[in-house]
């Protein structure tokens, strides 16, 4: 709870926190933006990111129209599994999303409310999240996405159509961890291209993103994206006792590498190179 409470916080709300707290940084926020496609006007939804990234990756390697065709289909089958079991597992879970945990951490609060002598100082009734961004449409707040919290959907997306790729260009299936498909390679967000604006109508800086360890690079912050954005937990996109050593659960991470790794392993496979 503390980790989404102090990195996922509204910005006008940053000063209730403690002063010796860590706080969010300006990076944090824009990998926050970066990945949010939270259905907002003239972006859409995460998956066209993830294709335009892929894309990119494929288009390094000198893939031919065959190698494009055999590679989206893969990618674009393993987010429709993602999208299912995910969905599937978050109504399963039935977890709350952090603006309602943390404005009713006490047993006082809620619809199931209940006196008690004793108020529990994790309850915070003011906080906020940064929120999903609204992107391009002004006066409307940045918001929590109305479905469950575990897992995460974008975590588990992400992962499969990331993972899968990674697969498609050797990438064993136990390598949970930097590779180098993205050397060289920059990439534009929508979200931050300098045109889309903010729900306060004002033009977001264009930024453009590296990812020195390569596609994992960009599964793990595809993931932490929506605690930085206050809309999800850590443990909706993974439970790690060490890097790249990942529970085999449905958390977000997890859950799309499996379905990344099954689809590739039954038969979708590249074609040998001439």
């Amino acid at each position: 709870m503390n980790a989404v409470r102090r990195l996922g916080i509204k910005p006008e709300l940053a000063g209730m926190l403690p002063h010796d707290d860590v706080r969010r940084t300006g990076e944090q926020t824009l990998i926050g933006l970066f990945w949010g496609y939270d259905g907002a006007k003239n972006l859409g939804t995460p998956p066209r990111l993830y294709n335009r990234i892929v894309r990119k990756v494929a288009v390094s390697k000198g893939a031919n129209t065959a190698d494009l065709a055999r590679l989206f289909a893969v990618v674009n089958a393993a987010m429709a599994d993602a999208g299912t079991l995910a969905w599937k597992e978050k109504y399963a879970h039935d977890l709350w999303r952090p603006v309602v945990s943390i404005r009713e951490h006490d047993e006082s609060m809620g619809p199931m409310a209940q006196h008690d002598l004793a108020f529990d100082a994790q309850c915070d009734p003011d906080w906020l999240p940064l929120g999903a961004p609204k992107s391009n449409e002004t006066g409307v707040k940045s918001f929590t996405p109305n479905f469950l919290a575990y897992p995460s959907g974008h975590a588990t997306f992400g992962a499969a159509a990331f993972q899968i790729t990674r697969r498609f260009y050797g990438i064993p299936k136990e390598a949970n961890g930097p590779d180098h498909l993205c050397n060289k390679l920059h990439f534009t967000s929508e979200e931050l291209n300098g045109v889309t604006t903010d729900n306060n109508g004002t033009a977001r800086p264009n930024h453009e993103r590296t990812f020195a360890g390569g596609l994992w690079q960009a599964i793990e912050e595809n993931g932490r994206s929506r605690v930085y954005l206050g809309v999800h937990w850590v443990f909706d996109t993974f439970m790690a006792s060490d890097a790249g050593k990942y529970e085999m659960n449905v958390d977000g991470v997890p859950l799309g590498l499996n379905i990344a790794n099954n689809i590739f392993d039954s038969g979708l496979k590249p074609s040998p190179p001439h």
